[in-house]
């Protein structure tokens, strides 16, 4: 059966993904003060400036406000026509301790987890990323035109903008790309110009030349214009795009947010784990696709479920699956910390173009591939 799959990007100047940067630049400041720090940081990106919130207890002490004004520069939220000036910004901070109602079922000798709540795994063998094709290709465009506005190549972009993509699939086998959405912010300029600049060093540099044909629609700056953009446009919030994060909608989401949250939080670090475990078991040929989901009580240090669904794509049976699983992976919070170095984490290296997918990062890494696959070998013989 034919049918389209759509998925998300978004550019590092958006409001809700410069919110999720600096959350996580927070982050990493009380860590590299103090690895025991626990954090969780909410940021709200409005028109006057930024509201930091959330609740911290560290031994380290961090100038916040000296943080939000060099991300925002960073990120380019630094010149007057973008009526959004870090230099002229109001920034305000409200934080708390970590509630003790909370730090007691965390702080034991054997590690709690940090909250309660159900969080997913992914993988498939759609792209050598293990990642889903549409979310790798609208990261990609993304990514692209970043690069074009930090590098100044095309000296009329500004800092905000998304990008859609839309594959056409058979069954499971991708045809061709169906429909191509970029919204990007510049400068007043004419559209035509936007479009053959986009077309010609984004576009056709990023998507592979057998993925497109005539019927293939590309939609750039679909409403004509695109000048007044980022938190003057649009208020942002730290954690409002979770899909972007991980998967693009190929798989379900449990609904918690990561950037600003230290590794005790598993809404965080139980779902970078799910992922270390799809991936490892993709990659090992036992199947071709994997949706995780585990499940965990605030203070337990093991969690209440896994569950997996392999879409009929497995070698052997979901319950040998399971008993891999069990046997391979330790999802106890203080196992996942230890086992993915979470303490010596950078975590402004996950907050961009999706937390997965990346090979830098520790919850990539492959190294139960040949132990699944003798395993493997050992079910089928």
């Amino acid at each position: 059966m034919k049918k389209l799959f759509t998925s998300e990007a978004v550019r590092r100047g958006h409001p809700d993904k410069l919110s999720d940067q600096i959350s996580d630049n927070i982050l990493d400041a009380y860590l590299s003060g103090d690895k025991n720090s626990r954090v969780a940081i909410e940021v709200m990106a409005h028109k006057e400036g930024i509201l930091v919130s959330g609740e911290v207890t560290s031994k380290t002490n961090v100038d916040i406000k000296k943080i939000v004004l060099n991300t925002l520069n960073e990120i380019g939220y630094n010149d007057d026509k973008l009526l959004y000036n870090y230099k002229d910004l109001k920034v305000d901070v409200y934080l708390n301790k970590q509630s003790p109602d909370i730090s007691q079922g965390v702080n034991k000798e054997e590690l709690g987890a940090g909250d309660q709540g159900m969080m997913f795994g992914f993988a498939t063998d759609e792209t050598p990323e293990y990642m889903p094709l549409t979310l790798v290709l609208a990261n990609k465009i993304v990514k692209r035109i970043d690069d074009l506005f930090y590098n100044k190549t095309l000296d009329y972009l500004r800092p905000d903008g998304k990008c859609q993509i839309t594959l056409l699939y058979d069954d499971d086998k991708v045809i061709s790309v169906d429909t191509i959405v970029v919204s990007v912010q510049t400068d007043e300029i004419d559209l035509e110009i936007i479009k053959k600049d986009l077309q010609e060093l984004v576009i056709n540099r990023v998507i592979p030349n057998n993925l497109l044909d005539q019927n293939t629609k590309v939609l750039i700056n679909p409403t004509g214009k695109f000048v007044l953009g980022g938190p003057v446009a649009d208020t942002g919030l730290t954690g409002r795009k979770i899909i972007v994060d991980t998967y693009g909608s190929h798989a379900r989401h449990g609904g918690g947010a990561f950037s600003g949250k230290d590794y005790t939080k598993v809404d965080r670090s139980a779902a970078y784990y799910a992922r270390y475990v799809c991936k490892n078991l993709v990659a090992s040929g036992i199947i071709k696709k994997i949706e995780l989901q585990v499940s965990y009580a605030i203070g337990y240090n093991k969690p209440i479920s896994i569950y997996i669904n392999t879409f009929n794509t497995s070698k052997i049976s979901e319950e040998n699956i399971l008993k891999l699983i069990s046997k391979y992976f330790d999802f106890s919070p203080s196992n996942i910390i230890k086992e993915l170095d979470l303490k010596n984490t950078i975590y402004k290296d996950t907050t961009c173009y999706s937390h997965f997918g990346k090979p830098n990062l520790p919850w990539e890494k492959l190294d139960k591939v040949n132990i699944l696959k003798e395993e493997l070998n050992l079910f089928l013989n």
